[in-house]
């Protein structure tokens, strides 16, 4: 049974549609934190004033949370035998992830066909979820931006649940279907024997085949990618306490941008700045407000930075 609407949109369609698996993070303590690229990304739609809906794909006791969860957000969830759940254990400084258990592939199906034409739309998944085919539901046209987040087609699991990093197979097909693709520049090390400078040129490479490549590298920033040539720009100063999803946050905060002003570079110092609240407090609470993010902005342009 495809997915069905437990919460409609505030806009038909709306601004921003995102699809992945929402996920259940497990806690130090045994409990559990909402995940997940669409999480994060749609509430950081939503705080900067654009309608936002997700499709996805979860066990029934979430399902009908998700609406309390994601108020205002559009939903349109498949209910599944299970919710993709990760945890991470962290030894001698380097976190260990483990896919406790994974929520059933997405399909062209569970996508509202009302929903199709949202003018931002954003594939986001964490465990091979969506397959390449899904980017060809949304053919790139004027008015439109069609983004991805790779990181769960860069993932692998064992057995026992261990995730561990694979090649990105489908990325020379995907890539020409996209407008934009952003990921964390850390997610292309273990490709790239470890060296940033080979996974800079991987990027480089990546760039070729798509109009804007965006590589986040926490606190040293993000790097904006045009046709091989790259642009850095510098983090935003911030008391980090927590960097769960920000790498979301900055991916919905350049879409926004970028769909507004039509400035690949104004937008990833945009994201920056809204990435730059996210990391200040547990989870999803540190999503900026607009007139936050203009504060910081504005501080940041009276001494003289870019």
């Amino acid at each position: 049974m495809p997915a069905t609407i437990l919460q409609p949109a505030r806009a038909e369609p709306p601004a921003f549609l995102c699809i992945g698996h929402i996920s259940h993070d497990v806690l130090p303590d045994g409990s559990f934190a909402l995940g997940g690229t669409v999480t994060f990304a749609s509430l950081t739609v939503e705080h900067l004033g654009l309608p936002a809906a997700l499709v996805t794909c979860a066990a029934a006791d979430l399902c009908q949370q998700l609406p309390d969860l994601l108020p205002g957000i559009g939903l349109a969830v498949r209910v599944a035998s299970t919710t993709t759940t990760f945890e991470n254990r962290y030894q001698d400084g380097f976190r260990i992830q483990y896919l406790r258990s994974r929520s059933d592939v997405l399909e062209s199906g569970d996508i509202p066909p009302a929903w199709r034409t949202a003018p931002i739309v954003l594939l986001a998944p964490l465990a091979q979820e969506l397959t390449p085919e899904m980017v060809a539901l949304f053919p790139r046209g004027e008015g439109r931006i069609l983004a991805a987040t790779p990181q769960g087609w860069l993932r692998r699991w064992d057995a026992d649940g261990r995730v561990w990093p694979t090649p990105w197979e489908a990325a020379e097909r995907v890539l020409p279907q996209l407008d934009a693709l952003i990921l964390s520049q850390d997610d292309l090390l273990p490709f790239a024997h470890g060296s940033r400078a080979e996974a800079e040129a991987i990027l480089r490479r990546w760039s070729q085949l798509v109009p804007l490549l965006v590589a986040t590298a926490g606190r040293q920033g993000a790097t904006l990618f045009r046709q091989g040539q790259a642009q850095h720009f510098p983090a935003y100063p911030a008391h980090e306490l927590d960097p769960t999803g920000a790498g979301d946050v900055f991916a919905a905060a350049f879409l926004v941008h970028l769909a507004r002003s039509g400035d690949p570079a104004a937008s990833v110092d945009f994201a920056n700045c809204v990435a730059s609240f996210s990391v200040e407090a547990v989870g999803t609470q540190g999503i900026p407000t607009p007139s936050q993010v203009e504060e910081r902005l504005a501080q940041r342009r009276d001494r003289g930075g870019p």
